[in-house]
């Protein structure tokens, strides 16, 4: 079926409910809305809308979001939450305070791991010496997973200093972020703001005016919004709200070695296909979790990612309570 010729194309650059902000190739910016259900988009999203007839307005309608490489979203018990789209990578932002939750952490890690998506981690605020060095020490299993025979199971992490006059950190990030499509993930408290503002001069002008155009008013937090880093519009950064909570209700229990690098690694050496890892004869993961008491080597599994392993295992197990 040859493509409509009253279609135009473009990119979905803001997000608030089922409005959009659609980018043309030209750059040209306009409001879009979903006809119907099954055309909801994301930023990310490329779609083919149709603007609307003269004389009613500059607004448009989204008739057909293309098909995605990826898309990273949570999904609990009861709502899905869809991030972003045909995005290259997650960098998870965390900070020595507030005190990061690790299974946050982990649970946004095997997401992206699920989409084949690559997670950075950042660590900010490394001039809190002593709090930095605890958060920093907790992060020391993702930092060498694998051990050094196989650093491709190792993640990136990266410690900032994030104010808003960061050059060193500029300079740090923007060789990872350079041609790609990044989404900026969070908890409150961790310098999310400072680091796109720092990256993305005026992002938060651009926020607001997004939000009024959406009617979204101040609410400027529940807006998503991908933000062009150059002028050729090669490097992006997609800020989103909403890492408080991480359901994974979408994954099956058996997805999770794969997306657990450490667990995965070993699952292929267990004496029975479908070892879930808990409780099986002949596992080859559990022996290799660290003991209580036991200064954990690279080799090892962490007691804490385990025991995060075991508890999501049985989560996505448990039959739905609705």
């Amino acid at each position: 079926m040859s493509a409509r010729p009253d279609l135009h194309t473009g990119l979905v650059v803001g997000s608030h409910g089922r409005h959009c902000v659609v980018e043309t190739p030209d750059g040209e910016r306009r409001i879009c809305h979903p006809r119907g259900k099954k055309s909801q988009a994301v930023v990310g999203d490329h779609v083919r809308w149709q603007a609307a007839p003269p004389g009613q307005g500059d607004e448009g309608t989204i008739e057909k979001v293309d098909k995605r490489r990826n898309l990273f979203y949570r999904q609990d018990e009861i709502r899905t939450k869809s991030f972003a789209a045909n995005i290259d990578q997650v960098l998870i932002l965390l900070a020595a305070e507030p005190v990061f939750s690790e299974s946050q952490l982990a649970r946004a890690l095997i997401a992206a791991e699920a989409e084949h998506i690559t997670p950075i981690i950042a660590l900010n605020k490394s001039d809190l010496v002593e709090p930095f060095a605890r958060a920093w020490e907790r992060l020391w299993p993702y930092r060498h997973m694998g051990g050094e025979q196989d650093k491709s199971h190792h993640y990136r992490v990266l410690p900032l200093s994030l104010t808003q006059s960061g050059a060193v950190d500029r300079d740090a990030l923007m060789p990872l972020l350079q041609g790609k499509i990044t989404l900026v993930l969070g908890p409150s408290g961790v310098g999310k703001s400072t680091l796109v503002n720092l990256l993305v001069p005026g992002a938060a002008v651009l926020t607001g005016e997004i939000s009024q155009a959406l009617n979204s008013g101040k609410h400027t937090t529940t807006t998503t919004s991908l933000y062009w880093i150059d002028a050729e519009r090669t490097t992006a950064l997609i800020d989103s709200p909403g890492f408080q909570e991480f359901g994974l209700r979408h994954l099956q229990p058996t997805d999770l070695a794969r997306c657990m690098p450490d667990v995965g690694m070993h699952a292929s050496d267990c004496k029975f296909y479908n070892c879930t890892h808990l409780h099986e004869p002949g596992c080859a993961v559990r022996p290799l979790v660290q003991a209580p008491d036991t200064p954990l080597t690279p080799e090892m599994i962490s007691a804490q990612r385990y025991r995060i392993y075991g508890e999501l295992f049985e989560e996505l197990s448990a039959p739905p309570r609705y």
